[in-house]
């Protein structure tokens, strides 16, 4: 009786590990919380935002897309996947010198602006899928294109606040093109840099403080404690004046505000794309009141760009690596001593 008993235990438990695998095996891939993938009954399943998309087996992997957002662009090229891009919308914004070769030789196609798409060319290139931040402003084309068989996919990689998270999505480019392994390798190599980068910083002996961003007209958009931007600065050990702050969106100040806050500030970085402090005064004569920017260092993400397009926001969205390198090399300078900035340029 007692054998009969063990028997089964060890049956049910079999069951139950056997439910399990199969449970697990159909387990979502959450890259955080606005977007995550499975593949299930030969389908793969796609959840961004509040969309969710279905792609068949004969579906996957896309040959030819279209790019509405440079910032998409970075996955893109990391992947070394330019050739399956038929179409972009803005051009003028994309910083890859390969795909502006593709622009030049007409192996992609220049499909609008965020003003206006070419609705009559992209239906004309047949792509496999569209890949774009969601405006509401464009539902009607969204639409238009949808009802013509066209798969528009809407990405909400710049509302990600956590860095790596934001690297991650190069996880899904690579499932969707039948590169899983290679997407995962550039994930994998790119965190394993961030994390001992972070660990670098921690050698620190000093934890400056820091100022972000500049003013249009007169408010002072100045990123949340919880922004991507704020994360950046905390892992690159130095302190953010809004550090304190629990905002996942920049927040508006006054010049007053952000003044009574600059005290004891000693690097203000991502200060726009200006070529000078003198072009910044000439802007907005006010920044010759703060103490930074008179005894401090001052930084813009100026350190690649050419004429409208900045890598900062093209491959700098994926590699969040080189943009926390910048970081500690700006606020701990002496622990990286033979390194050049990437996308950070001083002001002089």
């Amino acid at each position: 009786m007692k054998l009969k008993f063990l028997l089964l235990i060890t049956f049910l438990a079999l069951i139950c590990c056997k439910r399990e695998q199969k449970i697990l095996s159909s387990d979502w891939t959450v890259i955080s919380k606005r977007l995550e993938y499975k593949e299930e009954n030969n389908t793969l399943l796609v959840k961004s935002g509040n969309y969710t998309y279905n792609f068949k087996k004969n579906q996957t992997p896309l040959k030819k897309i279209i790019l509405l957002n440079a910032s998409l662009v970075g996955y893109i090229s990391e992947l070394n996947a330019e050739n399956l891009i038929i179409g972009v919308s803005s051009p003028e914004y994309i910083y890859s010198q390969k795909i502006q070769n593709l622009i030049r030789t007409g192996k992609i196609q220049n499909v609008g602006s965020d003003q206006k798409y070419d609705v009559e060319k992209i239906i004309a290139l047949k792509p496999d899928a569209i890949f774009t931040n969601h405006i509401a402003s464009f539902d009607n084309t969204y639409q238009l294109l949808k009802n013509n068989g066209i798969q528009v996919i809407f990405l909400d990689e710049y509302m990600e606040q956590n860095p790596l998270e934001k690297t991650a999505y190069i996880k899904l480019f690579g499932k969707l093109f039948g590169k899983d392994k290679e997407a995962e390798t550039k994930y994998e190599g790119i965190k394993k840099n961030y994390n001992e980068l972070k660990q670098l910083a921690l050698k620190a002996k000093q934890k400056p403080v820091v100022l972000a961003n500049e003013m249009y007209g007169d408010v002072w958009y100045l990123p949340g404690g919880k922004t991507s931007l704020a994360n950046y600065i905390a892992d690159a050990n130095a302190q953010y004046v809004l550090k304190n702050n629990t905002e996942e969106k920049a927040v508006t100040m006054s010049f007053e505000d952000v003044f009574s806050k600059s005290a004891g500030v000693q690097y203000w970085i991502n200060a726009g794309n200006h070529v000078s402090k003198k072009e910044m005064l000439s802007i907005n004569p006010f920044y010759a009141k703060l103490d930074v920017f008179n005894k401090g260092k001052i930084y813009g993400v100026a350190g690649r760009e050419r004429q409208k397009a900045n890598d900062f926001f093209e491959s700098g969205v994926v590699r969040s690596d080189l943009v926390l390198k910048d970081d500690i090399k700006i606020f701990h300078p002496e622990l990286l001593p033979d390194y050049q900035l990437t996308y950070m340029k001083e002001l002089e």
